[in-house]
């Protein structure tokens, strides 16, 4: 395990100092400051019935990822207290630059390690408060020729979380899922009593994940709430997602490919507004609850094509029609009046405002992701 941490922390054998110890509590809450959801704290009412306050220590696994890094970044520039230790093994998709911006950050604390080794998630789970756990294998293409390493990452790996989070009696656990565990919907939403139907490698992988975390809750009793998403996009996505696969194909005059006939239908979601939704679920949502965070912007893939490319500058001659995925879902749409109604989330990125300043970042940031093309054989 290799750590970059505060210079406030002291270290002892090349891992984080961390008590373990706890105060004697009643019970625990996650209270909000100043009637602020961006300055979580915790109340603690002990036995003598006296309140404290101390700042939340969060471990966020996967967290120089695409959305966990924009979880990061955003919690500790809210809440300048924050503590936040990141676990990421650092695969082809975990990006350390991600974090540039808050390596020097106080409150920040990296660790390379695998969410699989117990040894290494024991160590960085000692004296959390929450777990928000983004780490996965994630891409649906890949899982279809690879499907081990979606089970190992997304199932044993939530498992040993899971293990580590109820042994030091971690007060919430996070658990960040996907829209894809329902299978595909023709028409209406799924809400989030809907059964799980998932169709490929990966988003079965994720739905035994999902199940894995509410069964803790039912037989341990650890505060586990899960949150699935529809599909996210924004800055620092890996290039191999259709968005920035896109873009930087188009920025380098490239074409682009288009999956069958362009009718798959995706809702798509800021990853900004993703992450504020991840926020309210942690400070107010019910232990043992699903809660869906969509985007209300539902685009057929052909209509996507095409805001893409007059985003870009680019005409339809670029783009390459070729055959369609095994296993494409047709449609995925989520009800979210759950967490609109209950917690007061409403998406604020407009889709057309998120596009442009994606594609404008993507301009402006080649350096960041032509060695991530170059690396995954993207050209």
């Amino acid at each position: 395990m290799q750590a970059v941490r505060p210079a406030s922390e002291r270290v002892t054998d090349g891992a984080p100092e961390v008590s373990a110890s706890r105060a004697p509590s009643a019970f625990c809450h996650i209270a909000l400051d100043n009637m602020s959801l961006n300055r979580p704290s915790l109340w603690i009412l002990d036995a003598g019935l006296q309140h404290t306050r101390r700042t939340m220590r969060i471990l966020v696994t996967g967290g120089a990822g695409f959305i966990g890094s924009e979880y990061v970044r955003r919690r500790l520039a809210s809440d300048p207290t924050a503590r936040i230790t990141v676990l990421d093994k650092l695969t082809y998709s975990g990006v350390e630059a991600n974090l540039a911006s808050v390596a020097e950050h106080p409150g920040h604390t990296f660790v390379r390690g695998d969410i699989c080794d117990p040894d290494v998630v024991g160590q960085v789970m000692a004296g959390q408060d929450a777990v928000v756990h983004f780490a996965a294998e994630s891409h649906v293409d890949r899982s279809i020729d690879g499907a081990g390493a979606f089970v190992r990452t997304n199932v044993t790996g939530t498992q040993v979380l899971l293990d580590a989070a109820h042994r030091h009696r971690v007060g919430r656990f996070v658990h960040v899922s996907t829209d894809e565990v329902y299978g595909s919907i023709g028409e209406g939403s799924w809400t989030e009593e809907c059964p799980l139907a998932p169709n490929s490698p990966y988003s079965a992988s994720k739905a035994g994940s999902d199940l894995l975390a509410l069964a803790y809750h039912r037989t341990h009793g650890l505060d586990v709430v899960v949150t699935r998403c529809t599909n996210n996009y924004g800055p620092h996505q890996f290039p191999e997602k259709v968005v920035p696969l896109f873009i930087t194909r188009l920025i380098d005059g490239r074409t682009v490919p288009l999956y069958g006939d362009g009718r798959n239908v995706r809702d798509w979601l800021h990853v900004s507004d993703h992450c504020r939704g991840i926020d309210l679920v942690l400070h107010g949502g019910r232990a043992g609850q699903v809660y869906h965070i969509g985007g209300g912007t539902e685009l057929t893939n052909h209509k996507l094509t095409g805001l893409l490319l007059d985003a870009v500058g680019a005409d339809w001659d670029r783009v390459e029609h070729v055959a369609d995925r095994k296993g494409h879902d047709l449609r995925y749409s989520l009800d979210d009046r759950k967490i609109r109604e209950q917690l007061g989330y409403a998406p604020r990125m407009e889709f057309a405002e998120g596009l442009a300043a994606t594609v404008s970042w993507y301009r402006a940031h080649r350096s960041w992701w032509e060695p991530l093309v170059e690396r995954a054989g993207l050209r």
